[in-house]
């Protein structure tokens, strides 16, 4: 066997062996994101954490629509650490888009944000991110946040807890935190659901 083809096994053993893992029905939501570098560490978050999909807002249009195009964007593939090769990432053209998108397929929208603007406000850790079966976790652009829009059509405002001078994380911390905390409770959920299948039992959050 060539050393390529010894790699490429070694990467599909290593995929088979953490799709259990993986969070199902969990969608991220970039909108807006105005540095490319920004979406390359979400991505790398994203396959990191288990989330199964990205979806990008990008009404500039920096991304190409063709996922192997956005695969093989240099920028995207080195600040990803190639995390870009190996998870979903869809691009849509307006938050009212992708909103459609998602509702169309059942998907329950939330948003993150340091300010309370919701409908209803929580502080990360105190949520529970396992109620809804589908769902989309949105992050704002890096200057302006989250739209009004994004907002509306959102039943939670997630915002992660500032003890310090500081009172703002950037882009890529924040989704790291939001997601490591949603992703484990999600995960959580997952294992105990098939653990009580299994005994031929429902589980019931």
């Amino acid at each position: 066997m060539t050393d390529d083809k010894k790699v490429k096994s070694s990467k599909r053993k290593r995929a088979d062996l953490i799709r259990a893992y993986r969070c199902k029905f969990l969608i991220a939501v970039i909108e807006d994101p105005h540095d490319i570098r920004n979406i390359g560490t979400i991505v790398r978050n994203v396959n990191a954490l288990g989330v199964e999909k990205v979806y990008i807002v990008d009404p500039k249009k920096k991304l190409p629509d063709d996922w192997q195009e956005m695969r093989e964007k240099r920028s995207l593939s080195k600040t990803s650490a190639s995390a870009i090769k190996w998870s979903f990432v869809k691009r849509f053209d307006s938050t009212e888009d992708c909103l459609q998108h998602l509702e169309k397929n059942n998907y329950t929208s939330i948003v993150t944000s340091p300010h309370i603007k919701g409908q209803e406000n929580v502080v990360l850790h105190e949520g529970d991110y396992t109620v809804h079966h589908k769902l989309a976790v949105w992050f704002g652009s890096e200057s302006r946040g989250i739209s009004d829009l994004a907002v509306k059509r959102s039943v939670l405002c997630v915002n992660i807890p500032m003890l310090g001078m500081i009172e703002s994380l950037n882009l890529g911390t924040t989704s790291g935190i939001v997601l490591y905390e949603i992703t484990k409770q999600r995960r959580e959920y997952q294992r105990m659901y098939k653990r009580r299948n299994k005994r031929g039992r429902k589980y019931v959050a």
